[in-house]
């Protein structure tokens, strides 16, 4: 990346500024949003509506608006079964949480809760979804999760997921958001909401063990018999995340030999390593906010970590240290394709458009078929859910699979499971991940990737956004003859624009939130042929901007 690299990146969450809890949760119930604020409306991203309290976008007016307008689009959708909520650490998941039963209560809506207030990683939520849903033509459940994902410990989230378990379509949220807009716009008069107290003993708030629901039935994923009788030595850092007591309830019930570096629940996320900007962020992608696993890396056959909800991984080997996204995903599609005969034989290989194009070599040299799709994960819902896609993973590590016999496990990202099959391909494989990833990459290639961020206004990000292929008038990139051009994958527009070559790619893309656009890029010839195809998808995309 361009971006500056802050010199306290890496160092311990103290050296920084620790989030005052106290401000935060008084701002969440004492801070109104002003609609006519584009920043504090109820907006939507790839992945449900996130803000600070701080910042008045996401605060107490912001869920409960989200949640009624959630009520009445499942009414509108004819869902009628039970809702399952789960929620994650971060500081203003619980008055999240709070707000949220007391619309639902309100509502009359059947809503499962975890029991004990154990937290609930999103995996859990959507495999709930599944369990409940399946054989049913009525009275079908769907989700909702409290969390912003791994981003810092000043920020909430909310996210719906229907019926199918995963992220909602487009459509879904749009209604969403502006149903909820409108609610905070007519002062929340037409909210309907009960006391929390009461909706926490209303007859329609149950409790429900996530927990076990979820562990239960992890031997139907993976291959856990083989992990315990190998004696894999694994090491998980639950980052404080929301997983935090699956981890423990994991090795007990399977026999595994697995450590958990720390069962640590703290709401400012002190025991973290700054990120690379000198905040606190909870990914488990980044070498920066891993250090404490990186360095307990010999320690273990295999050590992985998750975000605050458990939807991403990152998976710490010794022979490499912590693996880049790109590189494990390409691993776990290369070893669950050749490892899984209960799958559809034309069950494809998933992955989003800036996702490395080394998976496109793996599918073909497997004769899997490949779906490239848009950012998003909820562009992999319906192959997941039928069964046509085996895999489904973006660049931002996160994925999902099928379970063993071809059915669908979780529609949502899964950071558990993806953590766990590192477990289970070093038993198989008497490797480790890097390992088996430096064998394909002796076979297939060695892609070098990167990502640059540049500056543009919020015009040029329009434009860019709506870039047709015949506006890129180059014929070659970095000396290869260009042999697509597209700003489409899978029939959905990616939202930029995707040049490629035999030998290396680019993707340009607007930010959702800041004013830049960001160029992903790839080259199967080494980083100085990465370094002009990045230098070229510059000029390309300037030039196409004006």
């Amino acid at each position: 990346m361009s971006a500056k690299i802050s010199p306290l990146a890496g160092k311990p969450a103290t050296d920084g500024t620790l989030v005052d809890l106290s401000k935060l949760l008084a701002a969440y119930a004492d801070l109104k949003p002003d609609p006519s604020v584009p920043e504090q409306r109820v907006v939507f991203g790839t992945s449900g509506h996130r803000g600070s309290s701080f910042e008045r976008s996401f605060n107490e007016a912001h869920v409960v608006a989200v949640v009624q307008a959630i009520c009445e689009y499942r009414a509108k959708a004819g869902v009628d079964g039970p809702v399952y909520v789960g929620i994650d650490t971060h500081a203003l998941s619980q008055p999240a949480l709070e707000s949220t039963l007391e619309v639902l209560a309100a509502n009359g809506v059947e809503t499962m809760v975890s029991a004990g207030g154990e937290y609930t990683p999103t995996p859990a939520v959507s495999h709930a979804i599944l369990v409940h849903n399946r054989g049913r033509s009525s009275g079908k459940a769907d989700g909702i999760v409290i969390t912003p994902s791994h981003n810092p410990p000043d920020n909430g989230g909310i996210k719906y997921n229907p019926p199918h378990g995963g992220p909602a379509d487009t459509d879904a949220t749009k209604w969403i958001a502006d149903r909820a807009n409108v609610l905070i716009e007519g002062g929340l008069r037409d909210v309907k909401r009960m006391p929390y107290a009461q909706a926490a003993k209303a007859s329609t708030t149950h409790a429900f063990d996530f927990l076990q629901r979820y562990v239960g039935d992890l031997g139907d994923a993976l291959d856990l018999e083989i992990i315990r009788a190998s004696g894999v030595r694994m090491g998980v850092d639950p980052l404080g995340g929301a997983g935090v007591h699956y981890w423990a309830a994991i090795a007990e019930r399977y026999g595994l030999q697995l450590t958990v570096v720390s069962e640590a629940v703290d709401k400012t996320f002190s025991f973290m390593s700054l990120d690379w900007d000198g905040k606190i962020r909870m990914d488990p992608s980044s070498s920066y906010a891993m250090q404490r696993l990186i360095h307990l890396k010999d320690r273990f056959d295999v050590a992985f970590a998750c975000d605050t909800d458990h939807d991403r991984h990152g998976v710490v080997a010794p022979s490499t240290g912590l693996m880049q996204a790109n590189h494990y995903l390409t691993t776990a599609a290369w070893y669950l394709f050749q490892n899984r005969p209960g799958w559809r034989a034309d069950a494809a290989v998933g992955k989003t458009a800036v996702s490395t194009s080394l998976l496109d070599r793996v599918a073909k040299k497997l004769g899997r078929p490949l779906l490239e799709v848009p950012v998003g994960f909820k562009y992999f819902v319906p192959g997941l859910f039928d069964g046509s896609v085996g895999f489904g993973c973006e660049e931002s590590a996160g994925a999902s699979f099928l379970s063993k016999d071809g059915s669908a496990w979780s529609t949502d990202k899964d950071g558990i499971l993806a953590a766990l099959l590192a477990g289970e391909m070093t038993a198989r494989a008497g490797r480790d991940p890097g390992e088996i990833y430096q064998g394909i990459t002796a076979e297939l290639g060695d892609p070098a990737n990167a990502r640059i961020d540049a500056p543009a206004s919020h015009a040029q990000k329009q434009k860019l956004s709506k870039l047709a292929p015949g506006e890129v008038t180059s014929t070659t990139l970095a000396g290869d003859p260009i042999t697509s051009v597209a700003n489409q994958a899978d029939g959905q527009p990616i939202g930029g624009i995707k040049v490629m070559s035999e030998q290396g790619w680019f993707a340009a893309r607007p930010s959702g939130t800041e004013d830049i656009y960001k160029v992903y890029g790839e080259s199967f010839r080494g980083k100085e042929h990465l370094a002009q195809v990045l230098a070229e998808a510059q000029a390309m995309v300037d030039k196409a901007l004006g």
